[in-house]
């Protein structure tokens, strides 16, 4: 007879069995095990042997059969429904400040995946919606958290490619991201076909690695798939919960309060747009002052759409707003913060529609500097959309207005006493080209063209600064909390760098001076018109730190500001709308909903919000930078489908960087990026002068230098993944610099690496037009 078997050396050791264990006492085992449990580890804490292990392997399996328990990492056994003790979560949401994971691997069926609460030690973390986690969890009360133990990997395990079938018959996955070259063995393709754009699972490692087909996008190449594909590149939330649009379609009920608002509908206020505006969260009046105390002076109101009276805190759409930071703006589409039911309807200020809106009252000097302001929760009627275009043709006397004396040009004669102000004050001012995508009504491209910049564009931007100060100040004057859009100055290491690439072109700069957007200005006008400006002006750009936001005030460099924040785009900005709540309750603007309406009573600030900033601010940050990326590549996609028209013509194109294997240009007035490969160029041996940053042939001194413009012929575009591929034309010997390389006459600076630095204007537009 054997002896009985030893209790377990764990909390399990309150069960003492007289045998082999029984299904509740395994269950016990699992659930209270501090560590993962394993076959191993089980057949150890009942001490099992020989047989009896034998025994235990069929009836762990008879349990995962009948649904009593499942096998995580490391083949360690946890309950059904329940999440091993060490695990991979995927982050899928923010919560407040919490960050929300599920099980990246679920297996139980009927039995939806639990929403874990990440317990994130310190005040600052590099966690965000989409990072892969390895995380210990536990069941804590009603739900369950789990505790990082370390970041992992993230992209590798969801695969976006095009199914592509080999002539044997074999199915491949090439990916659309251009800078990933490496397809993948598809082993499970499901309804999927060769040509589809789908999204994979990945199985195994490289150079192993398969993919399993999970969904099915659809046509690559037609209307409206590049903007999807970034969607899903880049994890963008497109989509709204039932709970969500079913609140919107609530809130758009409520009642504007008219009584409780001051009316400015009597006022010819106008929103100045792009002509393909999505939603119209601004709007514009100034007139002179009539007080006598301000002789030569303005009055003036930015009207903003009150988005804080639909979207309260803790609500669903407050969640989901939080969730996704920012509208994301395609050339065919727009992924919008808020449901279409406020961000085009209800909160977008549409010509002769009643609209409730937070109202900025400022008073103007003669030398435009802003005296004085006022906020309060109005009720407006926009006298008209007006796109930019059409505003300044009624301006230049090129077109007829109904408004043109009434509005426009009071707001132009009020604008020149803004511009006066900005001029004094120096910002940074790079005029770095914008690209647009035209389409037509079936999405198909019309053209691809350089943003045209008018005074409209000009006056609407400054309007909104001096929106955006008011809103700062105001907050500071009541000392009450405010999300910061923040620009700190450039590092002494990027200054560094900065001065090292201008010795190039014979330009001198001092790193013993104060640096002020100003003294970049002055750079810039010292070159002039030369060929070398555009190439100077990117790289001033990357010497530029990134804006962010924050509760923390350290001024905005590029603005030349001390308090600045982000006030005019609620609809599309979740740091608007913290702004918004915070001016509600520093000047008790508070307009409680009605009784009978199951939402939040405050608009403004939760106490969630005031304890969290520094969180949310990084959140929205990250979002942001996100939205920037894939709109970027986006347009790159669009450019490239554009140009595939045109392969095999030759281009007047520029080059963008310089590395050993080659060198990069754009089309120019086009964009787009593509290589020239060093072995293209010929038999010669090219090196990298590192000093001049160029591409230096050993035996001809022929140079390819950033900057350089030159034909080049068009031998491959591909819209998947934006690239391009460029060769030199035909009896082009005559191309390369050859020579020394120096002064400003002759560019020569160089990028180091492929790709356009961010854009500042996204980071210091207070409207971003260019994002609509």
């Amino acid at each position: 007879m054997s002896e009985p078997p030893k209790p377990p050396r764990t909390k399990a050791s309150r069960v003492k069995p007289a045998g082999f264990p029984t299904r509740k006492q395994i269950l016990d085992f699992i659930a209270e095990s501090d560590t993962p449990a394993g076959k191993r580890e089980i057949a150890r804490a009942f001490g099992l042997k020989g047989q009896e292990k034998i025994a235990l392997k069929s009836l762990l399996k008879d349990m995962a059969d009948e649904g009593l328990i499942d096998i995580g990492p490391a083949r360690a056994f946890h309950k059904m429904g329940g999440v091993p003790k060490v695990t991979v979560l995927r982050i899928v949401d923010v919560d407040g400040s919490t960050l929300l994971a599920v099980p990246e691997r679920w297996e139980a069926e009927g039995v939806p995946p639990p929403r874990l609460r990440i317990m994130e030690r310190g005040k600052r973390s590099a966690l965000t919606v989409g990072d892969r986690i390895l995380a210990r969890t536990e069941e804590a009360g009603a739900g369950w958290v789990a505790h990082p133990m370390k970041k992992l990997a993230k992209g590798e395990e969801l695969l976006l490619g095009i199914v592509e079938q080999q002539d044997g018959g074999a199915l491949l996955l090439r990916p659309v991201d251009k800078r990933n070259r490496n397809v993948t063995r598809i082993v499970e393709l499901g309804n999927a076909k060769p040509g589809d754009l789908v999204l994979a699972e990945a199985g195994g490692r490289a150079p192993k690695m398969t993919a399993r087909v999970t969904d099915i996008l659809g046509d690559p190449f037609a209307a409206k798939s590049f903007s999807l594909i970034a969607i899903h590149k880049f994890g963008i939330p497109f989509t709204f919960p039932d709970r969500a649009e079913d609140e919107a379609l609530a809130v758009a009920d409520l009642p504007l309060h008219e009584a409780k608002r001051e009316d400015l509908r009597h006022l010819p206020i106008v929103a100045i747009d792009p002509v393909d505006a999505r939603d119209f969260d601004d709007a514009v009046w100034a007139a002179p002052d009539e007080d006598g105390t301000n002789e030569g002076g303005f009055r003036a109101i930015v009207a903003i759409a009150d988005v804080s009276y639909y979207v309260r805190p803790g609500s669903n759409l407050d969640r989901e707003a939080r969730k996704r930071g920012n509208s994301v703006y395609f050339p065919d589409r727009v992924v919008p913060m808020l449901p279409h039911q406020l961000s085009s309807d209800m909160c977008s200020l549409r010509a002769e529609e009643d609209r409730a809106a937070m109202a900025c009252h400022l008073t103007i000097d003669k030398h435009g500097k802003v005296t004085s302001w006022r906020f309060t929760r109005a009720v407006i009627r926009v006298a008209a959309n007006i796109p930019y275009e059409q505003a300044q043709a009624a301006i230049d006397g090129e077109a007829e207005n109904a408004l043109l004396e009434t509005a426009l040009k009071p707001l132009w004669a009020c604008w020149a006493l803004l511009a006066k102000a900005r001029d004094k004050r120096e910002p940074l001012d790079l005029d770095l080209p914008e690209r647009r995508v035209v389409l037509d009504e079936a999405g198909k491209i019309v053209s691809v063209a350089i943003r045209e910049r008018l005074d409209a564009h000009r006056l609407i931007e400054d309007f909104m600064i001096a929106a955006n100060v008011a809103a700062a100040k105001a907050l500071e004057a009541k000392k009450a909390p405010v999300m910061y859009r923040v620009h700190e100055p450039p590092s002494r290491e990027k200054l560094v760098a900065l001065k090292d690439y201008l010795k190039a072109f014979d330009v001198e700069f001092a790193l013993g001076q104060v640096i002020r957007p100003a003294t970049f200005n002055r750079l810039i006008a010292k070159i002039g018109e030369d060929d070398a400006k555009p190439q100077i002006m990117e790289q001033i750009l990357r010497t530029q730190t990134q804006a962010y936001y924050g509760p923390e005030n350290a001024g905005h460099f590029g603005l030349a500001l001390g308090s600045y924040a982000h006030f005019t785009s609620p609809i599309r900005r979740y740091a608007d709308l913290l702004v918004h709540r915070a001016l509600v309750g520093a000047y008790g603007l508070e307009l409680p909903a009605p009784k009978n309406k199951d939402l939040p009573e405050k608009t403004s600030l939760s106490g969630e919000d005031l304890s969290h900033m520094s969180r949310v601010g990084e959140l929205i940050s990250q979002h942001e930078r996100r939205a920037m990326e894939a709109e970027r590549e986006t347009v790159d996609r669009y450019v490239a489908a554009f140009l595939a028209l045109r392969v095999g013509e030759v281009l007047e194109a520029r080059i963008t960087g310089v590395q050993s294997f080659g060198f990069f240009a754009t089309v120019e007035g086009l964009g787009g990026d593509g290589l020239v490969p060093v072995s293209t160029l010929g038999a010669e041996r090219f090196l990298l002068d590192e000093a001049s940053r160029s591409l230096v042939g050993m035996s001809s001194g022929d140079r390819y230098t950033q900057g350089q413009r030159l034909p080049l012929r068009l031998v491959e575009a591909d819209p998947i993944n934006g690239a391009l591929r460029f060769e030199l034309p035909e009896g082009a010997s005559h191309l390369p610099f050859r020579g020394p390389n120096r002064g400003p006459g002759r560019p020569s600076g160089g990028l180091q690496r492929r790709g356009r630095p961010s854009n500042i204007r996204h980071s210091n537009n207070p409207r971003g037009k260019n994002r609509k």
